[in-house]
């Protein structure tokens, strides 16, 4: 059918309160012209993003009436634990209250100053943990993932090349290597399963452990599936399973791909580094069968995984993330194609040519679409990675708008009115004014930098 339905019911309902274009411009206005400043309560439909959005199932509501909250050795722990390895079966999983805290456990444990860190491409929080302890992030994608108009089936990909050039030429400043699936800046784009496996042995090779942030696990395993020959029949289960097989260790957000409002872990297979992450997570985020989470979450977590993998799901989730791209196409917006998993992003370089990178022609974009219909997307360019750790400024690999889709919250309706709202946009782009950034911190600025249109 051409109709793209959802493949769940709706029994809770939450109003949107419907703003007008005068109200929207002065509370943008008000809040620095970031939307990340803005009430959720003034935003139409909210793709910020998809992390911690979704809307969770019956299941997951019923998981979190039995939560034991319990300090040490909860059954909500073992239930949650067992949960994870059915999937990714690591020795050792230890939680955290979100993706960005186990990032921290990890490279507050494995780097130092003047470390290199290569990865597909790492993403803010990963970046800024990486460069909060002195070390370097390097992004290495294959040379198709920085082409937003090229379609290729596995744009997420690591450049395998240059990989193996880094850890001949830098392994002595290598303490691991990344594997980011999807790969979200670069465009929600999937890695393939032979990829994962050929950057895998490359850092076995040079004897450096191989971690993989797994936050979007799921629509990863969906695309392998679809476009990896030889993957068609196999179970997603399995394909998931084969992705972490071959890691020494995973950084995750529960947020993203196992349908929960809060929570992740750190998975590994040393014992030592382990012990010295529980350690440290006592410090940080609470007693390891917790680590900074309710048992309830814990539970959530754990249902939500089972869920995650349903073929029904992923086919839905997916095409409705293409179906947006498609009528944007088709309407002569620039898109990344072929569109990702979690997201529609817009190339908002190409949209807006004669905004210059350092005027960021994406928060521009995302201004403009709040102005103009109450939605709220996120810049990743060059206000997200343009400001260097010296505080050099430098124009990002790609200007784009990330319209992140929360997992079971909006229906086809909505995203025919974001692809109207767009629609607006681009016949009155040309008037849109490039922005300077009258007050940023030293990092993460994206966060809760404020800005004046030029």
């Amino acid at each position: 059918m051409k109709t793209i339905i959802e493949p769940f019911r709706i029994k809770s309902v939450e109003p949107i309160r419907m703003t007008t274009r005068a109200e929207r411009e002065r509370l943008l206005k008000a809040a620095g012209y970031n939307l990340f400043k803005l009430h959720s309560d003034d935003v139409i439909i909210d793709l910020l993003t998809d992390s911690g959005t979704s809307a969770m199932s019956s299941a997951q509501w019923g998981a979190v009436m039995i939560g034991d909250e319990s300090y040490a050795g909860a059954p909500s722990f073992y239930r949650f634990e067992a949960a994870v390895k059915d999937l990714m079966d690591f020795r050792h999983i230890i939680p955290a209250h979100q993706g960005r805290a186990a990032e921290h456990l990890l490279f507050t444990l494995i780097a130092k100053t003047g470390d290199l860190i290569p990865s597909n491409t790492h993403f803010d929080t990963t970046r800024g943990n990486i460069e909060a302890m002195g070390a370097e992030a390097l992004d290495i994608p294959i040379a198709e993932g920085r082409v937003p108009s090229l379609d290729h089936p596995f744009k997420g990909n690591m450049d395998l090349a240059a990989l193996k050039s880094v850890l001949e030429e830098q392994g002595h400043r290598i303490p691991a290597v990344m594997m980011t699936i999807t790969n979200n800046a670069g465009g929600g784009q999937p890695v393939s399963l032979e990829n994962i496996r050929a950057a895998a042995a490359l850092a076995k090779a040079h004897r450096k452990p191989f971690y993989i942030d797994g936050c979007r696990f799921a629509e990863n395993a969906w695309f392998i599936k679809l476009r990896e020959p030889g993957q068609q029949d196999r179970p997603i289960k399995d394909i998931v399973r084969d992705c972490f097989a071959i890691a020494d260790g995973m950084t995750m957000s529960a947020k993203k791909d196992a349908f929960a409002n809060i929570g992740g872990w750190l998975a590994l297979n040393d014992d030592a580094l382990a012990e010295r992450a529980r350690t440290l997570l006592i410090q940080t985020e609470g007693f390891p069968t917790y680590g900074g989470l309710a048992g309830r979450d814990l539970d959530a977590i754990a249902q939500g995984l089972k869920e995650i993998i349903d073929e029904d799901y992923l086919r839905y989730r997916v095409r409705s993330n293409s179906y947006i791209a498609e009528r944007l196409d088709a309407m002569g917006i620039p898109v990344v194609k072929p569109a990702g998993g979690h997201a529609v992003f817009i190339d908002a370089r190409a949209f807006l040519p004669h905004i210059p990178p350092l005027q960021y022609p994406g928060q521009a974009l995302t201004c403009a679409m709040y102005e103009a219909g109450g939605i709220r997307a996120c810049e990743i360019g060059t206000v997200m990675f343009g400001r260097k750790p010296d505080g050099t400024e430098a124009p990002g690999a790609m200007d784009l708008v990330r319209l992140a889709m929360p997992r079971r919250v909006y229906t086809q309706s909505h995203a025919d009115y974001v692809v109207e709202v767009l629609e607006e946009v681009a016949a009155a782009k040309n008037s849109l004014q490039g922005m300077r950034i009258i007050k940023e911190p030293p990092m993460m600025r994206h966060f809760t930098a404020e800005f004046a249109k030029l």
